[in-house]
């Protein structure tokens, strides 16, 4: 196993520039200048040299294995964040020490295949370093600190007492097995099942926090759309003009609203017209906005919009050019826009409130293969004794399916593409 070492903190100057290493030799130091370490989870100020010429004096930590986010030896040096001294001692270790530049999220997969971390936790991990606003990282911190494979370990040691029970019935099948084992095995898988189907409700709703949701502005031509979306988004992000059909793409504008991730779209604005450009813009707006989390119609009009869905918002526009004593906003002079973003905001976190833990695809796919074949279970235990086999067999695929789900079993696919978006040094 190599040694690895990389910049855990962002490259450049700073106050302080943090170098890990991890591996079997991180502790060996001599041609540091480092004759002996602190003793393990202290810091203490050392003197780093190349023969005779001093470095930098880092502070330095160490973790000894299997006690460390790797699960291996561990050095931190915390250096002074100069972009040269980083450089020379990298250089150092590469060259001298032999140790190996770490490829991105290497030390989190060594953490995995240690033992430190479940897949999971790296998920959740790797959603924590890329969180963008409060919801993001109480939902990521929350993963990584295990309770999603928390979860899945309940579930798995339902179905380990349900399988044990169906055991008991093959190896002693000549003789009388109690009736509350039947009652017993249908209470464990029953469990499961309801647990499987929450969570395969809710990650829509997790997938949404974690990735960010879409709130589309629809509306007439010259109502404000993108004079609102300016607004919200503190710059011009849109063009604005008077003459018809400015608009012609949906346009997208990223932003943290009351702590959710929220993505504004700017849609063409809703009329007939000649222009095949514009009518293609047209189109394309309906179906962004017919997809979308939540659509704010600006209209004058007091009827429901055409492509109204439950919790929609409808709103009057140009509150500056016109008397109304109904509630209105204008994107231009900011009017009842606090009210507008309050609103999209309780709207959003309501929902937000039926998320569960599971945040991708992957997860319903492989709760949806445990909760197929538990169903499966169900119906040949009702079949009667002569079918426990076929029970104890769709619970090992159910038990299968949980394994895949937190990375015991068949994921090497999936680690690549996780780590690949890691940084060097994490």
């Amino acid at each position: 196993m190599d040694t690895i070492f990389a910049l855990a903190t962002a490259p450049g100057r700073a106050g302080l520039s943090v170098i890990r290493i991890s591996g079997p030799l991180a502790h060996k130091l001599q041609k540091l200048g480092l004759k002996t370490l602190p003793p393990v989870r202290t810091a203490r100020v050392g003197t780093l040299k190349d023969g005779t010429d001093v470095v930098d004096h880092p502070i330095i930590v160490r973790f000894d294995a299997p006690k460390s986010f790797t699960g291996e030896d561990v050095v931190e040096l915390q250096c002074h964040g100069s972009p040269a001294i980083v450089a020379r001692v990298s250089d150092i270790l590469a060259n001298k020490l032999g140790f190996r530049l770490a490829d991105p999220g290497e030390f989190t997969r060594r953490a995995l295949d240690n033992g430190r971390l479940g897949l999971s936790q790296v998920e959740g991990l790797s959603d924590l370093i890329e969180a963008e606003t409060e919801a993001q990282r109480r939902q990521a911190q929350k993963i990584f600190a295990g309770a999603f494979g928390q979860l899945v370990d309940g579930w798995r040691s339902e179905l380990v007492q349900a399988g044990a029970l169906i055991a008991a019935t093959l190896d002693f099948s000549e003789e009388e097995v109690p009736e509350t084992v039947t009652v017993d095995v249908r209470n464990h898988i029953q469990n499961v099942i309801s647990g499987l189907a929450r969570q395969i409700a809710g990650q829509h709703m997790s997938e949404r926090i974690r990735t960010g949701f879409e709130v589309a502005i629809v509306g007439e031509t010259n109502v404000g759309k993108s004079t609102l979306v300016n607004y919200l988004a503190g710059r011009e992000a849109a063009i604005t003009s008077e003459i018809a059909g400015t608009t012609r793409d949906v346009i997208e504008v990223r932003m943290d609203l009351k702590g959710l991730a929220v993505t504004v779209l700017d849609t063409a604005g809703q009329r007939e017209t000649d222009d095949k450009v514009e009518n293609m813009g047209i189109r394309r707006a309906r179906e962004r906005a017919e997809q979308a989390d939540l659509r704010v119609f600006l209209t004058m009009n007091t009827e429901r919009p055409k492509g109204f869905q439950k919790d929609d918002i409808v709103v009057r526009p140009k509150a500056d050019l016109m008397q109304t004593e109904k509630p209105a906003i204008s994107g231009k002079t900011g009017h009842g826009v606090s009210a507008l973003i309050e609103e999209i905001a309780g709207t959003l976190k309501t929902r937000a409130r039926t998320a569960g833990l599971a945040t991708r695809v992957r997860h319903v796919t492989a709760m949806q293969s445990a909760l197929d074949a538990l169903q499966n279970a169900l119906i040949e235990l009702s079949k009667g004794p002569d079918n426990t086999e076929f029970v104890s067999e769709e619970l090992r695929r159910g038990c299968q399916a949980l394994e895949c789900l937190v990375g015991r079993v068949d994921v090497e696919d999936l680690l690549e593409e996780i780590f690949a978006r890691f940084c060097i040094g994490k």
